[in-house]
């Protein structure tokens, strides 16, 4: 990687975003990279540390003695508390094949001591474990895991062999159906155990004989607990009894899959890893589709952990434009491959969607792709039909690639995109808008981004452009009356006592920073990411700026607790919420956020001279 990259990535991973750019190049120039292989150690404990560790790739277990108590992934660090400490009291081991940036503890423990942010950051951090706060943290997660049940984690698939099969066919199994252990049944009906490890530490360490049957390096008696059973007994079992997996059951005592200690710690961690990596390896449509149905766990463990919403929905978003890319590059004829752009646009463009909506997406082709028209609409149909089956909904105005509309060739989009912006009617306004909130999820990110330069070059000169993109706004009322009472729409029956918050709020906002951010030439698509880059710009104060951030949170929160609601009730999920489902608090907090937006709208009218368009 070059300088500017490494600068990057450790800028990227907090609290070094506080480290001034004479420091984040001294860094960067004295990086290190590592490799380690599967199951080496990279400190053990009751050492003196001698690097701090980021993770390029790969996954860092921290053990003490045989357990696992803590995962690192891709954009972390380890062990911070060692190197601070000079002792490290955990060891800690790759998952897989790790590659690492390396940091040497001198310069690390200089800088930290030169910059108070950082210093502050971590040492505030050791201190906090040894007080009543780290407490309350791991209150939170023995909560969780109190309630989480056994069929929550990542359950393996059982792959129940006879126990006479050869050493090699099993090997071969495994393989096949990537599975770490496989159970074995003999002609009694009674059932073994034998796992990967098994086979590199008996048979290859005793160079057995491969056409040996694998009975030989089994395990005999299985621990099997019920799929609905709690978490937090499977953790109990596999302490009480020494062991690092156990079977699980329906209420049918039929074998269903196997629980091993790393979905254990996985499951804890939110298991965000594990479904990325599920993605990353899967090679059939169907292992995609598992994966995927894997987002709502996420969603309802980060959101009953406290986790604020801006870091759900960006997590969640990376994880859909990954399955996006993995199902593009399996199903894409390969004359598209490197020739075109998938995009995503609307909410999940802007990283916003946590629950899975209405698909909005497009496929930008290069204007020397080599494809037949039949070719591509066959492609682009079996694409928006996958989706569907993973559980992306159909988009009502039809914005999918299915649609010949929103799947061309470059040079035809920059057509689409003048006449956008020259005819100015409310659907080519509202076009232009979901576009411009377009990211790429698969293949060439250029051709996006030339379009959406096209689109500031073109729209620049023309004042009254802006002026009518942003009047949208003025069709929605904010739900909020004089005297701050909730104002409700008596039209509609069915939702006569609730309130539509994305009209009433989520949209308001979105759009009037969309506006801003187009006048003044902001790539960026996410609105939390816009109003930072308008505060950059001295657009808005830094006070309206942070009361702008905390608002816009505060009602995504609320709609995604409404919905996960909803979902537990079987009911469809919408935006409506009802103010009497709110504690005393979150309604002051909500009328508090309709009064920022209001505030936002009325500065938008005045800016775009609105009650004159």
């Amino acid at each position: 990687m070059s300088i500017l990259e490494q600068t990057t990535f450790i800028k990227n991973i907090h609290p070094f975003d506080n480290l001034s750019r004479p420091q984040l190049e001294e860094i960067a120039h004295n990086l290190d990279i590592v490799y380690f292989k599967k199951n080496e150690i990279i400190q053990r404990n009751g050492t003196q540390p001698e690097k701090l560790y980021f993770i390029i790739k790969g996954l860092v277990q921290e053990k003490k003695e045989d357990e696992v108590i803590s995962l690192y992934s891709i954009n972390e660090l380890f062990d911070a508390k060692s190197v601070v400490e000079n002792y490290c009291k955990n060891s800690f081991v790759t998952a897989q094949e790790t590659i690492c940036y390396a940091l040497n503890r001198d310069l690390f423990i200089r800088i930290l001591h030169e910059n108070p942010s950082l210093e502050s950051y971590f040492f505030q951090s050791i201190s906090q474990k040894l007080n009543a706060n780290i407490s309350n943290e791991k209150n939170k997660d023995l909560a969780n895991i109190m309630v989480a049940k056994v069929k929550d984690a990542n359950v393996h698939k059982a792959i129940v062999i006879p126990y006479e099969t050869t050493i090699y066919e099993a090997a071969l199994r495994i393989k096949k159906e990537k599975v770490p252990t496989l159970l074995l049944q003999d002609t009694q009906g009674d059932i073994y155990i034998v796992t990967d490890s098994d086979f590199r530490q008996k048979v290859i360490l005793n160079r057995m004989d491969y056409d040996d049957i694998v009975g030989k390096i089994s395990t005999k008696g299985i621990i099997s607990v019920n799929e609905n059973d709690f978490l937090f007994n499977a953790q109990l079992l596999m302490t009480k009894h020494g062991i690092k997996r156990v079977v699980v059951t329906n209420n049918d005592e039929k074998i269903v899959g196997i629980l091993d200690q790393i979905s254990l710690s996985s499951f804890f961690a939110t298991h965000t890893f594990s479904v990325s990596n599920k993605i990353e390896k899967a090679e059939t449509i169907e292992e995609l589709k598992e994966a995927s149905h894997s987002f709502i766990k996420i969603v309802r463990s980060l959101n009953a952990k406290g986790v604020k919403i801006d870091f759900i929905s960006k997590l969640i978003n990376q994880l859909n434009q990954k399955v996006m890319n993995k199902l593009f590059l399996i199903t894409a004829p390969q004359s598209l491959i490197g020739k075109s752009c998938l995009v995503v646009m609307g909410s999940e463009g802007r990283g916003e969607q946590v629950l899975k909506t209405d698909q909005d997406n497009a496929l930008i082709i290069a204007d020397d792709c080599e494809i037949s028209q039949e070719e591509l609409m066959a492609f682009t149909h079996d694409y928006t039909e996958h989706l569907v089956d993973f559980g992306f909904p159909r988009c009502e105005g039809n914005i999918m690639v299915s649609n010949p509309y929103w799947c061309r060739r470059h040079k035809e989009f920059k057509d689409l995109i003048f006449s956008w912006i020259t005819n100015k009617t409310g659907d080519d306004f509202m076009n232009l808008a979901i576009f411009y909130d377009a990211v790429c999820a698969s293949g060439d990110k250029e051709l996006l981004q030339s379009l959406k330069e096209y689109i500031f070059k073109i729209g620049a000169t023309s004042q009254s452009f802006f002026m009518h993109f942003a009047k949208i706004i003025t069709t929605f009322h904010v739900p909020l009356g004089f005297f701050d009472g909730f104002v409700f729409n008596s039209d509609n029956k069915e939702h006569s006592h609730e309130i539509d918050i994305k009209k009433g709020g989520i949209f308001i906002l979105v759009q009037s920073i969309r506006s801003l951010s187009l006048e003044h030439k902001i790539l960026k698509t996410n609105t939390i990411r816009r109003i930072k880059e308008l505060n950059k710009l001295a657009v808005l104060e830094d006070e309206f700026t942070q009361e702008l951030i905390e608002a816009f949170n505060f009602l995504c929160t609320i709609k995604l607790k409404s919905n996960l609601t909803k979902l537990d009730a079987g009911i469809k999920i919408d935006n409506y919420i009802n103010p009497d489902d709110l504690n005393t608090m979150e309604k002051d907090l909500l009328k508090d956020s309709f009064k920022i937006v209001n505030k936002l709208k009325k500065k938008l009218e005045y800016h775009y001279k609105l009650n004159y368009v």
